[in-house]
């Protein structure tokens, strides 16, 4: 039998901790809500990037270490993949997104962008208190995660603190 103690809870950061990687880990909280576990696994892959590649960005790394899980990062002219990424994750909530149409029907995507789906998925998840973000990045890919509606502040906090050019996905396009 385990002691309670046998757990890491996270890593040690005190509440005055400044630091990079203090940051990273707050940001992934944010992504990961009620999922510390994977905030945790997220954050040791992060760990792992960060000494492997010198003088990478932060959220170039966080990127690569949600990817799927919790963000997205994909072409911003594959739609498609837009839309199945976005599905993924909102289906962590038990959620789904009514597009407007099927996206299923190859007709779908003639009239549209990622700019238009981004906003369609923050309108609907807002509804049930989920905030679409997205984030720039440095070629032509579309990048985000989804936070509680409530951590927006904190959230628009820690992208500034880690520059990164964060946006509300009602707001991209």
């Amino acid at each position: 039998m385990r002691d309670d103690d046998d757990f890491d809870t996270g890593p040690d950061f005190d509440e005055e901790d400044d630091s990079v990687e203090a940051k990273v880990w707050q940001l992934l909280l944010l992504i990961n809500p009620g999922d510390e576990e994977t905030a945790l696994q997220q954050f040791a892959d992060y760990r792992e990037a960060a000494a492997e590649v010198e003088d990478a960005e932060p959220v170039e790394l966080v990127g690569r270490v949600i990817d799927w899980r919790s963000g997205f990062m994909v072409d911003e002219h594959d739609l498609r993949s837009l839309v199945q990424a976005l599905d993924e994750l909102s289906a962590r909530w038990n959620l789904s997104i009514d597009w407007n149409g099927d996206p299923d029907d190859d007709d779908f995507f003639d009239d549209t962008d990622a700019g238009t789906l981004l906003g369609i998925a923050y309108d609907r998840l807002a509804e049930f208190g989920y905030t679409v973000w997205s984030w720039e990045t440095a070629d032509e890919a579309c990048a985000g995660w989804i936070t509680l509606t409530r951590d927006n502040e904190p959230m628009r906090e820690l992208a500034t603190a880690l520059h990164i050019n964060l946006r509300l996905g009602s707001d991209v396009g």
